[in-house]
């Protein structure tokens, strides 16, 4: 509307030079800058209805953030996502949603502080009943309740936290005893400080002493 404005502010005063414009060239500019307004008024777009801006403003809210702090807990039944946000029970309850699948939750919080909030999850570890699952709103706090379809211990919440897990475990926990401790040793060998790379590497030397003791036959 702005814009608008200034756009129709300029064709006034064009119309107003044309009725003192005497010489021709002058006219002749005068007019195409006319037309050249009008068009360029013409083609802005409708302004919209105060109400919808209002609306669309009031449920969108600002910029939209992504959370990623979360807790989590279970029971025999649920798995509960607890989610701080200060503030949050003075939204009406509609601008706080999440939509379950079987697999997976998404939260959307609009318009709290004029800014949007969301948190999807994806991949859960097990599947979870849509019709059983809910959530509620508490002091600075959002509660979804994810409800089990089998009642039995999640390990983690969703299935890359399991894989990331596994393949943890498997970098340690290889056939060989021995090659797991290596593992270990390399690992905090490389994220140790001088210190601890001092007494890893005299363990080191005195293993190999005993293991090179160990090794001479006892009759020569």
């Amino acid at each position: 509307p702005l814009f608008l404005n200034q756009l129709q502010k300029d064709l006034e005063e064009v119309k107003e030079l044309l009725t003192n414009a005497t010489r021709k060239r002058v006219r002749d500019v005068l007019v195409a800058e006319k037309q050249k307004l009008e068009l360029e008024i013409k083609n802005q777009p409708p302004p919209k209805p105060k109400d919808v801006a209002e609306e669309e403003k009031s449920s969108l809210g600002g910029y939209t953030v992504k959370i990623n702090n979360y807790g989590w807990d279970q029971s025999d039944k649920f798995v509960k996502i607890y989610i701080s946000l200060n503030g949050v029970q003075k939204l009406p309850a509609e601008n706080v949603q999440v939509n379950f699948t079987e697999r997976s939750f998404d939260l959307l919080v609009k318009n709290l502080n004029g800014k949007n909030y969301t948190m999807t999850f994806n991949n859960l570890l097990k599947p979870i009943s849509v019709e059983g699952s809910s959530r509620k709103i508490k002091t600075d706090m959002i509660l979804v309740m994810c409800k089990k379809k089998r009642e039995e211990k999640w390990d983690c919440l969703t299935q890359v936290e399991k894989e990331s897990k596994e393949k943890e475990k498997a970098a340690y926990d290889t056939a060989d005893p021995s090659e797991g401790l290596m593992n270990i040793l390399k690992k905090m060998y490389a994220e140790g400080d001088d210190e601890m790379k001092r007494t890893i590497n005299k363990a080191w030397v005195e293993s190999r002493e005993k293991q090179y003791k160990g090794d001479i036959p006892m009759d020569i």
